[in-house]
């Protein structure tokens, strides 16, 4: 079996050239962390300008896995940032995609995290411990579910129901 988490080198065009039945998110994402190209199996989370749940899944164990928050695309304030991404480096995250905003821009850049939100803000998210976990997620004209398999590089994201190989 080719395994895909041995190979960094894999870009999202020639994934999409040579596999079908794939779901991309929109092109509204920028890239934030200090890896551009990160791949694993999502685990997904639901929350609105609350970061609570997003900082209690990044403190556990990766395991290689992309964290996929849907934020609700808010622009009011930022649900991840310097502190949290090294938290998610340190602890074997593989990436974090955020339907929303960062913050501390500087410091993501500085961790090997891959890291995609829509924009940065600098005002923190509240403190209130709301969010849900493995939960389906739809925003950007995708589905995703904990569990499917996430491919971002500079040219994108891609969403797929089964791990990927070239």
């Amino acid at each position: 079996m080719t395994d895909l988490l041995a190979n960094t080198e894999f870009m999202t065009t020639d994934l999409s050239d040579a596999h079908g039945g794939l779901s991309y998110l929109a092109t509204d994402y920028q890239d934030f962390g200090g890896t551009m190209r990160f791949h694993g199996p999502a685990k997904t989370l639901v929350t609105f300008e609350d970061n609570t749940k997003l900082r209690a899944a990044v403190e556990q164990p990766g395991e290689g896995r992309v964290l996929v928050v849907d934020g609700g695309g808010s622009m009011n304030c930022a649900l991840f940032g310097g502190n949290l991404a090294k938290l998610a480096a340190d602890n074997g995250w593989a990436g974090i995609i955020i339907h929303g905003c960062v913050r501390d821009r500087a410091e993501l850049a500085g961790e090997a995290l891959g890291i995609k939100a829509l924009a940065s803000h600098p005002k923190k998210s509240q403190k209130r411990d709301l969010g849900s976990y493995d939960v389906s997620l739809q925003f950007s004209g995708v589905t995703i579910h904990s569990g499917d398999w996430i491919y971002a590089d500079e040219d994108g994201v891609l969403v797929s129901d089964r791990q990927l190989s070239l």
